[in-house]
């Protein structure tokens, strides 16, 4: 490699602060950023808090498969409550919202009588909107895909209803685009794994959540703030986060702690080597305009 051709290095600060006069509004990753799955990372609550005291607008948007009101719930029993942001936005309310409202002609042919594929934590995904639920591939008209039912499940556990429901052209909903996820200090794999192992099977897939552009409009929406360049998203994903502020027009911030740990940090919390960083970004394709350790001020 050249040094013309060696990746731009990205900034990296200590934290939010070093960049809070920059942005009104915030769109922040939940799983990764601020949480672990099981509690709040370090440094977390008071980051919302000084947001919050400087007067940001902050909008939770997270690829959880499940709707708004059981994730602020869950929020709550970690410690992080509706005092601490503004608004909130998931894929699995996204999910619900199309199967209610279809927002085209694929979602529209789906009929009535849906397969779930997960667990049953995420299905007020489908609750109250009139479907039949079945459990054999050979009565559905659709799948619904929330992932898997236990954190240490892999794709081989769900290659048989996955080839079931193909060989029937089964049509599939994906609530979680994302493709694993931090439960702790381990990787599980997400909705969006499945459903690229269905597509890898031919079947056909929707996706809703990050990175896709309108679940970002309904967060524009939300915050209120007519200039893009005054916010940000903040994640740990160059596929979903990064990507999906990328295709809205907005700035976003890399969180090196999450998912891409091991590849960027030697620990948790330590500044990512930045010559690592910048191949990742450009091997990605996807580029923040800066990166911080973990989420905190």
């Amino acid at each position: 490699m050249t040094s013309q051709d060696t990746p731009k290095t990205l900034p990296v600060f200590n934290g939010i602060s070093g960049l809070a006069d920059r942005y009104d509004g915030y769109i922040l990753d939940l799983w990764g950023v601020l949480h672990n799955g099981v509690e709040p990372y370090p440094g977390v609550i008071d980051c919302l808090d000084r947001l919050r005291a400087a007067g940001k607008r902050v909008c939770l948007l997270s690829n959880a498969p499940r709707r708004c009101a059981s994730v602020t719930e869950k929020l709550s029993g970690m410690g992080i409550t509706p005092d601490h942001y503004d608004h909130l936005m998931t894929s699995g309310e996204a999910t619900h919202e199309a199967l209610i409202d279809p927002p085209d002609g694929w979602h529209a042919a789906l009929g009535k009588r849906c397969l779930h594929i997960g667990p049953p934590r995420d299905k007020d995904v489908f609750e109250d909107i009139g479907l039949e639920m079945v459990e054999d591939p050979a009565d559905a008209t659709f799948v619904v895909n929330t992932g898997i039912d236990d954190f240490d499940e892999t794709i081989a556990d769900y290659d048989p209803v996955l080839k079931a429901c193909a060989a029937r052209s089964l049509p599939m909903v994906c609530a979680n685009p994302d493709l694993v996820v931090v439960v702790g200090t381990k990787m599980a794999i997400c909705a969006g794994m499945l459903a690229q192992r269905y597509e890898e099977l031919g079947g056909s897939v929707r996706y809703h959540g990050k990175p896709h552009a309108p679940v970002y409009r309904r967060c524009f929406d939300l915050l209120d703030i007519h200039d893009r360049q005054r916010i940000v998203a903040v994640g740990d994903s160059f596929r979903t986060d990064v990507a999906g502020a990328n295709a809205a027009g907005i700035d976003a911030v890399l969180v090196t702690s999450g998912i891409h740990l091991e590849e960027l940090a030697t620990a948790w919390g330590e500044h990512p080597d930045p010559r690592k960083l910048a191949a990742a970004a450009a091997a990605s394709g996807h580029i923040p305009v800066a990166a911080i350790p973990h989420f905190r001020w």
